[in-house]
């Protein structure tokens, strides 16, 4: 779940880069039991985590798995990746940042999209592509990356792919593919 516009933030960091320990004094975590597979023991136990980020007010949550501590950095993980979807730096560095610049070899994204620095990588790739005006060919000259890899890369969260779509129809351009 995660909220309907994108939040302009004036931080220079993003939420979604922040560290665990960091981006979870800003949020509120509630645990809540949720019906569905899983037996007896997930119709009686708050194994379910649902963790909002007060400032933004995105939300993220986690019930599939059978203990909560497993719950709760899945729905951590997802808060991020929210995060990098939702909301918006207004300023970003001159550059890349170390971790971007450290992801790039030969002009390719090197990152799983379920490894911990994917949402931080994300949230980049997303703030720059905003920065110009949903121009792929322009943010990867930025971010040092082929206009191609940028794209595959968001594709790997296809909500984030979505959103750059949704953009660049407001603004009157053609979608990717």
């Amino acid at each position: 779940m995660t909220s309907s516009s994108p939040e302009l933030l004036a931080d220079e960091i993003h939420p979604a880069s922040l560290d665990q320990d960091l981006l979870l004094k800003d949020c509120q975590i509630q645990n809540v039991r949720r019906s569905g597979p899983g037996g007896q023991h997930r119709n009686k136990v708050e194994t379910g985590v649902v963790i909002k980020h007060v400032p933004t007010g995105v939300t993220a949550e986690a019930s599939e798995k059978r203990q909560q501590g497993r719950n709760r950095s899945v729905a951590l993980f997802r808060l991020r990746i929210n995060l990098a979807i939702d909301c918006r730096l207004k300023h970003f560095g001159e550059a890349p940042s170390k971790l971007w610049q450290r992801r790039i070899l030969n002009g390719t994204v090197k990152v799983n999209s379920e490894h911990d620095e994917f949402p931080a990588l994300l949230a980049e790739s997303l703030d720059v592509l905003t920065h110009f005006q949903f121009d792929p060919k322009e943010a990867s000259l930025f971010l040092g990356c082929t206009s191609s890899q940028l794209i595959k890369f968001l594709k790997k969260e296809p909500r984030a792919f979505a959103w750059l779509n949704s953009k660049r129809q407001a603004a009157g351009m053609h979608a990717l593919k």
